[in-house]
């Protein structure tokens, strides 16, 4: 199983690293601009950074605790951190109508789901 969580971990750290890093130096108008970040149009752009600094934090933390054997619980608490980042971008997704990404979405959250309950 601790292969398992491994892997998962690491596929959900590489999703939300690069989710993450593409938000960061997003700009309003690049937002416009780009068809995958449509969603984003009526938010602010401070909470679009927001949501990249709380992906790319959440990332670490689903394999740099383990990885160094420190502070383990940051883990678990970062996989129930990004579950809660999915479940507010399926609802954005499901209000807009974007289906695919609201269940892309919730595959994400049902993995994170899973490392939080086998890293507690």
């Amino acid at each position: 199983m601790n292969t398992v969580l491994w892997i998962v971990s690491g596929l959900l750290a590489a999703m939300f690293l690069l989710s993450g890093a593409m938000k960061l130096p997003a700009t309003k108008a690049s937002l416009a601009t780009n068809p995958r970040m449509g969603w984003a149009a009526p938010f602010p752009i401070e909470l679009i950074k927001l949501i990249g600094i709380a992906e790319i934090a959440g990332a670490a933390g689903l394999i740099l605790p383990r990885l160094f054997d420190t502070a383990t619980w940051l883990t678990p608490t970062a996989a129930v951190g990004l579950a809660v980042v999915m479940a507010g971008a399926i609802i954005t997704h499901t209000r807009r109508s974007e289906f695919t990404n609201a269940a892309i979405n919730a595959v994400l959250l049902a993995l994170a789901v899973f490392v939080a309950i086998q890293r507690f």
